[in-house]
């Protein structure tokens, strides 16, 4: 289970997204969102109501005259009970 969950997604959106309880993932390519719930309810000890996820597609890049492109991604917002929190992820007053 635990390769499932990869990192928190850290952004503004997420942030002000985590005090209504929807908290962002990214999680394994592979995985699905049977999954996904089971790795969030085991790691966090919370009841998880809904989880959507979706591919985020890498970006282009470029350094000098050499173009590349970033990997894609996968992420899942998970979606918590009322009342409920992962107090990691909790920023108060944003």
């Amino acid at each position: 289970m635990n390769d499932v969950l990869v990192r928190p997604v850290i952004t503004e959106k997420s942030m002000l997204q985590a005090n209504e309880g929807h908290y962002t993932f990214e999680v394994a390519p592979g995985a699905n969102k049977h999954q996904v719930k089971e790795a969030v309810e085991l790691a966090f000890k919370v009841n998880v109501l809904q989880v959507r996820v979706m591919k985020v597609p890498g970006k282009m890049r470029r350094v000098g005259r050499k173009i590349g492109k970033r990997p894609d991604r996968r992420k899942a917002i998970v979606r918590l009970a009322e009342g409920q929190k992962i107090e990691r992820f909790f920023v108060e007053g944003v």
